[in-house]
């Protein structure tokens, strides 16, 4: 598995490598982690097996974000030693296109999931002219793969969009257990919202790209608390526009699925989500979601059962929305019971056994090839 980062950064990259991780780990498979090291902060090993930390750079202005700085030599010589039957690219850009391309040349079976919209996000921070380009490289990335795996209908059609082939479905699972309605706390509740108000929730990164800059749309909404758990490059300007807001930074353990669980509403304004994991968390933990109708949250959001989607940019449908679900107690409990019974069947053993299947047909495929 050569990805593109690893612990002790968590995001949703991390997150899915370390489930498929856990996952081969219980059904009996042999992996090698290929990472980024972090300040040698990175683990030697995960779940029994090996992390190869490279050498690596921080990104400007987003220093958890790492590059690695490794030679494509130095790919080489690891894939040689390990020999792996499937190399697994998770988000492959900087380290994943090394190891593609060495791959690629050794005829190794190669299987890219797609999860970051790397080239918009050049646009998002004002560099639009580079778009065309990093998608050019995307592209040349996620041909040489047996087989790439997009988590969405959205992210599929855009890869084929811009000529990438042979690219097939593969989602993101959810802890069905960890977050459950039952997480509900009162106190939680006390805690953020002393008077009663409505609490509508927002988890994730405090950055460019997730336009949270957007729920200020939402400031002023009578007896409504907006929370926002998460930490980032954009937290001390977004504290200056929500004032009212109640930040509470990165959260681990159980504060997470307490949060959701807790809350009356879900909001999530990325624009550029391949899938937004925390959207799912969301629905397992019976709460209903408002988001953008692009990417990701399409094949989630179930339009008018267990949340709303609003038109990228149409804040005040995305008002609209909030107020309609805020206001109608029994059709937000309604919303909420279709959300949590909208994700059972997305554990994280049935995504990954799914994945499993994935690599087996890249196997195949590359074994029809050469014969």
């Amino acid at each position: 598995m050569v990805t593109e980062t690893f612990l002790p950064h968590v995001n949703g990259v991390t997150n899915s490598v370390l489930r498929v991780l856990e996952y081969l780990r219980a059904d009996g498979h042999e992996a090698v982690v290929v990472a980024p090291s972090f300040s040698g902060q990175a683990p030697d090993s995960y779940a029994g097996f090996e992390v190869v930390g490279l050498p690596s750079v921080a990104l400007p202005g987003y220093p958890e974000f790492r590059v690695a700085t490794s030679t494509r030599p130095a790919v080489d010589r690891i894939l040689r030693r390990i020999r792996p039957d499937v190399v697994h690219l998770a988000s492959p850009f900087a380290l994943g296109q090394q190891a593609a391309q060495v791959a690629h040349r050794m005829g190794l079976p190669i299987v890219a999931v797609y999860q970051t919209e790397v080239p918009t996000f050049a646009s998002r921070y004002g560099l639009p002219q580079v778009e065309p380009a990093l998608w050019a490289w995307v592209r040349r990335i996620h041909n040489l793969a047996t087989l790439t795996l997009a988590p969405s209908s959205f992210a599929i059609d855009q890869l084929r969009e811009h000529g990438v082939r042979r690219v097939e479905r593969w989602g993101r699972g959810v802890d069905t257990t960890r977050f459950h309605p039952d997480k509900v706390s009162t106190a939680w509740r006390q805690a953020v919202a002393p008077n009663g108000e409505r609490i509508v929730l927002y988890v994730g990164r405090l950055a460019a790209e997730k336009q949270v800059e957007d729920l200020s749309v939402l400031g002023d909404l009578p007896d409504v608390r907006l929370v926002l758990v998460g930490d980032g490059p954009k937290r001390a300007e977004l504290e200056a526009r929500l004032p009212d807001a109640v930040f509470l930074g990165q959260q681990t353990g159980e504060a997470v699925p307490t949060a959701m669980a807790s809350a009356d509403l879900f909001v999530h304004t990325g624009e550029m989500e391949t899938f937004c994991q925390s959207i799912q968390e969301a629905l397992a933990s019976g709460t209903p979601v408002v988001a953008p109708g692009r990417g990701g949250p399409l094949d989630l959001i179930d339009q008018s059962r267990t949340g709303w989607l609003y038109s990228p940019g149409d804040l005040s449908s995305l008002r609209t929305h909030v107020l309609d679900l805020l206001g109608d107690d029994y059709k937000r409990q309604v919303f909420g019971i279709a959300a949590r019974a909208s994700v059972e069947g997305r554990t994280w053993p049935a995504i990954c056994a799914q994945l499993v299947e994935h690599y087996r047909t890249a196997i195949r495929r590359t074994a029809a090839l050469t014969g």
